[in-house]
């Protein structure tokens, strides 16, 4: 297996009932160091998490610990004193790392008034990618009439504010033929995104779900794995059977576990 550049796939996760500005602030400045595709945080943190990654800024955790050599987006260079020459996003550009929170979270049960409230909040407070939970219930009925529908109303007020869908199916509690009618219908409705899990339940992502996805979805439909994403060789296995995106709490320990081969002199793709 080749190694993968996997911080770019990473959408740094924390979403604990317990979350604090303090966090907030921790997985911001993570990101900005390792480069990770994103943050995914609580829908009442997004307006904190936005100010934080616009200014562009990251404090290398090894060099504020006094240590001086630290990683510089997984470029394997040290980071000498760095503090003097970084610079913040300038006023009106796009920060590098975006905004994701999640909707219904995390079990669905939301109406798709709710859903649509919550979708226009995080809009507004400048979330650039919106996490969404199906109806599980409505799901495990059959009803897929329903399913369609409800993200069809979400899936356009978003696309309207030109950010990212990404519809969570919770694949580790489907059949096969679940899985494959979620394309099916995720598809027809246009989301930016399919993702397996929220994390709560009893079974996260999987290789198979992935590759199982990939096969039954367009090639402008992504995928975005997540629950359960603990090393760098499971993380690096996802994308490999086709996962565009990781959500993950334990991102820094998988970069850091590939920081070691890079920098011998051993990487290769």
């Amino acid at each position: 297996m080749s190694v993968i550049k996997i911080a770019s796939y990473i959408d740094h996760t924390l979403l604990k009932p317990t979350a604090t500005h303090i966090d907030i602030n921790k997985i911001c400045n993570e990101a900005l160091v390792y480069g990770f595709a994103a943050v995914c945080v609580p829908p009442p943190l997004v307006k904190v998490a936005r100010s934080l990654v616009q200014m562009g800024v990251g404090e290398d955790v090894d060099a504020l610990s006094g240590t001086g050599k630290g990683v510089d987006s997984l470029s394997g260079a040290g980071s000498e004193g760095r503090g003097a020459d970084k610079q913040a996003t300038a006023p009106g550009a796009v920060s590098p790392v975006k905004v994701a929170t999640v909707i219904g979270f995390p079990f669905g049960y939301s109406t798709t008034k709710a859903k649509l409230a919550e979708v226009t909040q995080a809009i507004a407070d400048g979330a650039d990618e919106l996490d969404i939970v199906i109806s599980l219930v409505a799901l495990k009925e059959g009803d897929w009439a329903q399913l369609e529908e409800e993200m069809r109303v979400l899936t356009e007020r978003v696309h309207a504010a030109g950010k990212i869908v990404k519809v969570i199916i919770e694949s580790g509690i489907l059949t096969d033929e679940e899985i494959i009618q979620c394309c099916s219908v995720y598809s027809r409705v246009g989301v930016d995104f399919l993702k397996t899990s929220t994390g709560y339940a009893e079974k996260g992502a999987t290789v198979a779900a992935v590759r199982l996805m990939r096969e039954h979805l367009p090639p402008r439909v992504k995928i975005k794995a997540s629950g359960g994403i603990r090393d760098y060789v499971f993380a690096a296995a996802l994308v490999e059977a086709g996962a565009d995106r990781l959500g993950c709490s334990a991102s820094v320990e998988i970069v850091k576990l590939q920081i070691p081969e890079r920098s011998e002199g051993n990487e290769r793709g």
